[in-house]
């Protein structure tokens, strides 16, 4: 794959409705580095809510769409680790032995998250980018335990200059989003996100960058109700950022 690839971005529930920066955020980066991007507005949600709920038909309705939209791309990248894992993992679990079952494979194959696919495109190559302060980095379970995603997010932003990368031992942790399981379970998922953020607290760090907008979504919320006063931000806001102020 080179750079000449036409790159289509899967941008999950999340982002359309409730965080459309973070989408735009890797739109810049991805341009930035000399990416062609494509935007299909007929996509929807990818099936993942109802699939977590234990619905697989009304699931298997939604992603029929999504392979429908997506299936003759060369490339296409998400900002978001759950939402690539749901496709790349579960959609052929989920169409076996449907007549989709072969694409759901092949498309599965060509849906990247944001950071390995930069990590799998730049090889040698150095973002040039800054930024301040005392950062640190959460990565979401589904990207580490799904994707297999370890250093990839850290290498990215190491490549930045001018701040202090700063992580706490005995990464991963989970945050106590999990999807459903913070609905269902809210005063569990609050209390381990508040432990999650008094980790970073407890370290100083004035901005937690995350891959996932689930992850971010549900740690901002526990912040503002007890009073954490950290930037969390998507790795693709981060870079994003970054690259602006080396201009």
């Amino acid at each position: 794959m080179s750079q000449n690839t036409q790159i289509s971005l899967f941008i999950p529930c999340l982002v359309d409705q409730v965080y459309p920066e973070m989408g735009m955020a890797m739109v810049r980066v991805l341009r930035k580095l000399g990416f062609d991007v494509r935007y299909h507005k007929e996509q929807t949600c990818c099936g993942q809510p109802a699939f977590n709920a234990g619905y697989p038909d009304e699931s298997r309705k939604v992603a029929r769409h999504f392979l429908d939209v997506f299936q003759h791309d060369e490339a296409i990248v998400c900002p978001s680790g759950s939402c690539t894992a749901m496709v790349r993992q579960f959609y052929p679990e989920l169409f076996e032995g449907q007549p989709e079952a072969d694409v759901a494979v092949e498309t599965g194959n060509k849906v990247f998250e944001f950071s390995e696919f930069l990590i799998a495109q730049l090889q040698e190559r150095s973002l040039q980018g800054r930024f301040s302060g005392r950062v640190s980095f959460h990565n979401s379970c589904h990207s580490y335990r799904e994707l297999r995603i370890k250093r990839g997010p850290l290498t990215l932003m190491q490549q930045i200059n001018g701040y202090e990368l700063i992580m706490p031992d005995g990464e991963p942790v989970c945050c106590g989003f999990g999807g459903l399981f913070s609905f269902k379970f809210a005063p569990i998922a609050a209390s381990m996100a508040t432990t999650r953020l008094e980790t970073f607290a407890d370290l100083d760090v004035d901005t937690l960058v995350s891959n996932d907008p689930g992850c971010i979504m549900h740690m901002r919320q526990e912040a503002r109700e007890k009073g954490f006063e950290m930037n969390i931000m998507h790795l693709a806001e981060f870079l994003d950022q970054a690259l602006q102020n080396a201009e």
